[in-house]
């Protein structure tokens, strides 16, 4: 089984490294030439163009950054959808709407190309680690064929239903992460109006019923108030903003939604989104 992977940033170099690392033969296409020199000296093959990719894999991979990035590599004039990809499947990870996903795997399927959304919880660690959790919507059938090189990926993939319902878990566990973050953040700057030390509240916390590996793995950037990004504030934004439009406004919803807004118009996109608490300490 030869594996295509298309999307080279920060989960997609460690993500194909995983499935080097497990015997794959993978190659590789990106805008970027130059980013998959990491995955060369591991092994991989990179294509010149797109059309070469797919002629010469069984599954396709794609991990880029939003809906519009997703759509041009599926549905532009020269994207994956006008190339023969009858009988291939195509796994995308990306974090987009639902309806996008439900609107690739119908344009898929008149292509002839099985279609899984199978977005991933989990930042650059969990992926070099290969513990990302996966959701993965779409046929039962496709999934089954997935799963053993999704297991490289990630520490549990789950099936969920037809295409949509992995885009649809992931809005739904990301806005549990954006409440997390915005509630460390508030609880943090609340202890410290009382004259509770941030560390101290951290060790607190931690020891708690609500500390988690999250919390403790941000607490050394939050101490040194340094935010390299890991997952970036500006796709956390982007992710509250989808599962608006996806219909959730419920208060915490419509809270971190307009929090993670207006940091990113800060101008604070690029650090990590545990920065929110820069944010609303309003430094």
């Amino acid at each position: 089984m030869i594996i295509g992977w298309i999307g080279l940033g920060n989960m997609g170099i460690p993500m194909a490294s995983n499935l080097l690392a497990a015997g794959y033969d993978v190659r590789v296409w990106n805008r970027t030439p130059g980013k998959a020199a990491s995955l060369v000296a591991l092994g991989a093959k990179v294509t010149a163009t797109l059309s070469e990719l797919v002629a010469q894999s069984d599954v396709l991979f794609t991990m880029v950054s939003d809906d519009d990035a997703v759509k041009a590599i599926y549905t532009d004039s020269d994207g994956l959808l006008s190339l023969p990809v009858q009988g291939k499947l195509a796994v995308d990870m990306s974090t987009i709407s639902p309806d996008t996903s439900r609107f690739l795997s119908e344009q898929a399927k008149q292509a002839g190309l099985r279609f899984l959304d199978a977005p991933v919880s989990g930042s650059v660690g969990p992926a070099k680690e290969g513990k990302l959790v996966i959701m993965v919507g779409g046929e039962q059938a496709d999934y089954e064929v997935a799963k053993p090189m999704l297991d490289k990926l990630g520490k549990a993939a789950f099936y969920l239903g037809p295409n949509g319902a992995g885009t649809s878990a992931k809005l739904a566990i990301n806005l549990l992460l954006g409440i997390t973050v915005q509630g460390v953040s508030e609880t943090l700057l609340f202890a410290r109006s009382l004259g509770i030390g941030t560390e101290q509240m951290l060790d607190i916390i931690s020891e708690s019923a609500v500390g988690t590996p999250l919390i403790r793995g941000k607490a050394a950037s939050i101490l040194a108030d340094d935010y390299p990004a890991a997952f970036a504030l500006k796709h956390m934004a982007k992710d509250l903003r989808l599962a608006h439009e996806a219909g959730v406004s419920t208060p915490l919803a419509e809270s971190v939604n307009a929090t993670y807004r207006h940091a990113l118009e800060s101008g604070l996109g690029e650090l990590d989104l545990m920065a929110i608490l820069r944010h609303l300490d309003g430094k």
